[in-house]
């Protein structure tokens, strides 16, 4: 089958593409408010007659939440699941809005045409980006290139209550070859990329304790115990003289690098002064000896992401605090193991205690990191086929965020994902004003259709 004849109907189909995608943006599909329940129903109806438009037997399915879309096509050669998510984050603050968030448009800005609406780019143009794809192959072949299915969730942006549960009750049916997420964006805005390594996510919050109310500091000052001064303490001995963390057992599971990955990262010419003087910064302030890529793809962190205690109102207040708390995150990478690390952290805390101190804890998730393997074939087809479409060479890439879908797949259905996405840096997603280049939509369409085609020639 030709993919050439597939590449100029969709260049002919862009704008009736544009338009599909617009009256999909204007369904407020947000997930985590109650009052929009109807909106999230409507997205899943609309997304199931669109994919009943191009012959895919699609269906709405039922979860304690937001609904699941799931549908499938038959065919030959390999099975893929492509996997989206139909849910927008809230719009507020609404006034720092340009125009209506759920009244999208078509907008010239000095970089090019944007798509403007609350989830042009997290994740409904990026998931129509496959669907016009498959459209388009449709139209031409009077088929798709293989046997698809089509798995839309409604509650991304709400933790995906109903995710797992559904997962495994219906493990069978969505297993596949290889699972395709389109939830991601180009390196550094002009780069394709497949994301291979996602980092996991522990999380806790601690609070110490000392005496049972807030002193004088005047009369209490040098006898008591500070619990702030406590906290800071042991906050800064998780981290040595070199940036590495300082938990037994820590780097357990972490594995080197390959080289033929270190050498394509660095074919990447990450520039990093850049990337820091974005936001008012100008030197990497991680391990000592590591590449800035490898610290926010490859290697783990111990960050502090909020610290409280005493009084922090107008004015001065001379107290020593009865208590102290911060909330302290791990990014986790290769087999480090986020339960183990919970241990450790929680032993090295209790350790460091004085007397008269004690310590509660609460955790706050604890998710593994995903590394896909690049021995399946697919992984170089798509990255060929990407090449092919954009003026940059696609490469194998990390994520210094963590995606949680990604590790689903792997864990319950034991399927390795590609994450191949369109948006770039400033789209402005989850924030007021968000957009989704044309080109991205476009390209994106485009992509797919190739890497559908490299995929089922081989």
């Amino acid at each position: 089958m030709s993919l050439d004849t597939v590449l100029r109907r969709i260049d002919a189909e862009m704008p009736a593409a544009t338009e599909r995608l617009l009256e999909l943006l204007r369904i407020p599909s947000i997930s985590t408010d109650p009052a929009y329940k109807k909106d999230c129903d409507a997205a899943a109806d609309w997304l199931v007659a669109d994919l009943a438009s191009i012959g895919v037997k699609a269906e709405k399915r039922a979860t304690p939440g937001h609904p699941m879309v799931v549908g499938h096509v038959e065919g030959d050669g390999p099975h893929v699941l492509f996997y989206g998510h139909y849910d927008v984050q809230p719009v507020d603050p609404l006034d720092l809005w340009h125009s209506d968030p759920f009244a999208p448009a078509l907008e010239d800005t000095p970089a090019g045409k944007v798509i403007r609406g609350r989830g042009a780019s997290d994740d409904k143009g990026q998931l129509m980006t496959f669907v016009e794809a498959c459209r388009a192959w449709q139209a031409e072949h009077g088929r798709l290139p293989c046997k698809i299915t089509f798995f839309f969730e409604g509650e991304e942006e709400s933790g995906s209550p109903s995710l797992v549960p559904f997962m495994e009750e219906n493990a069978d049916e969505l297993r596949s070859d290889v699972a395709l997420i389109c939830d991601t964006g180009l390196f550094q805005s002009k780069t394709p990329a497949i994301i291979t390594q996602l980092r996991g996510l522990l999380g806790e919050e601690l609070t110490i304790k000392a005496a049972d109310k807030d002193l004088h500091s005047g009369m209490f000052g040098g006898v008591a115990m500070n619990p702030i001064r406590v906290l800071t303490k042991i906050i800064a001995g998780l981290h040595d003289a070199n940036g590495r963390v300082t938990l037994p057992g820590f780097y357990d599971g972490v594995a080197d690098l390959p080289e033929e990955v270190a050498q394509q990262w660095q074919g990447l010419a990450f520039d990093h002064k850049a990337f820091l003087g974005d936001v008012g910064l100008s030197e990497p302030a991680g391990e000592i000896g590591r590449t800035p890529l490898e610290m926010i793809w490859s290697q783990p962190t111990c960050e502090v992401n909020g610290i409280w205690g005493g009084y922090t109102g107008e004015g001065f207040k001379t107290v020593l605090p009865a208590e102290a708390s911060a909330k302290i995150s791990f990014r986790l990478v290769s087999d480090q193991d986020p339960h183990k690390i919970r241990e450790a952290f929680r032993a090295y805390v209790s350790a460091q205690l004085p007397a008269d101190c004690t310590v509660e804890f609460k955790g706050h998730g604890a998710s593994r990191a995903s590394t896909m393997s690049t021995d399946h074939a697919a992984f170089e087809q798509a990255r060929q086929a990407l090449s092919d479409e954009w003026p940059e060479a696609a490469a194998f890439a990390g994520c210094g965020g963590s995606i949680p879908i990604a590790g689903h797949f792997k864990r319950i259905l034991d399927t390795d994902a590609m994450l191949i996405g369109f948006a770039r840096d400033d789209d402005q997603i989850h924030s007021p004003n968000e957009k989704y280049d044309l080109e991205s939509f476009h390209k994106g369409i485009r992509s797919w259709a190739r890497i559908l085609d490299a995929m089922t020639r081989s």
